[in-house]
């Protein structure tokens, strides 16, 4: 009798020491350090929905280890296998973040180059405006907004230069929009003059 009394505490034991798995704190450490790096890689300013989905999936896994923890039978066979698609996505995810910066850089450098020629071609058309009374005071009024555009242009490369590219971004695109319009405002007034004078 007592025999079997040992065998079966003895069998007890093992499916409790089985049944107490441990937490992965290893894959958790790794996890928590690849999205830590795809934040590194400014995945929360470039990529903001992505990496707030990275945090997301690590919150519910995190809750998943607390669940499993007050089970008298944990299994993190399913968290470590959460973990491991986790990392993959914040490895891509950081990967992601870098190639949207150098697609905004790219545009930023585009719409750069546009600003440029716009601003000469602007600076011409005003010399080919008509110059009467009404005509000197636009011509005027239009220099100033071209110089307020010169002066955005600057700032667009500084924004750049220090790192701030949806900044940039969003200088650079109201630039050209407020430059377009006056190269188009430029030649309707000078179309219209040119056909009076026919």
């Amino acid at each position: 009798m007592k025999k079997n009394l040992i065998v079966f505490a003895l069998a007890i034991t093992g499916l409790l020491m089985g049944g107490c798995a441990k937490v992965p704190e290893a894959e958790i450490a790794a996890t928590t350090a690849a999205i830590e790096k795809a934040k590194l890689a400014e995945a929360d300013v470039y990529l903001q929905a992505e990496y707030s989905a990275l945090q997301d999936s690590m919150g519910a896994i995190n809750a998943e280890v607390e669940v499993q923890k007050s089970k008298l039978f944990a299994s993190y066979t399913v968290v470590k296998e959460q973990l491991a698609a986790l990392q993959v996505r914040a490895a891509e995810v950081e990967v992601n973040a870098g190639v949207r910066k150098q697609e905004i850089t790219a545009e930023v450098n585009a719409l750069y180059t546009q600003l440029q020629t716009l601003a000469a071609e602007n600076l011409a058309l005003t010399e080919q405006a008509p110059k009467g009374k009404e005509g000197k005071a636009a011509i005027e009024a239009i220099k100033g907004e071209l110089s307020a555009i010169d002066a955005s242009t600057a700032e667009v490369f500084q924004l750049l230069e220090g790192g701030k590219l949806l900044a940039a971004q969003a200088k650079a695109t109201a630039a050209v929009e407020k430059a377009n319009a006056i190269n188009a405002e430029l030649k309707a007034v000078i179309e219209k003059y040119g056909k009076k004078n026919k």
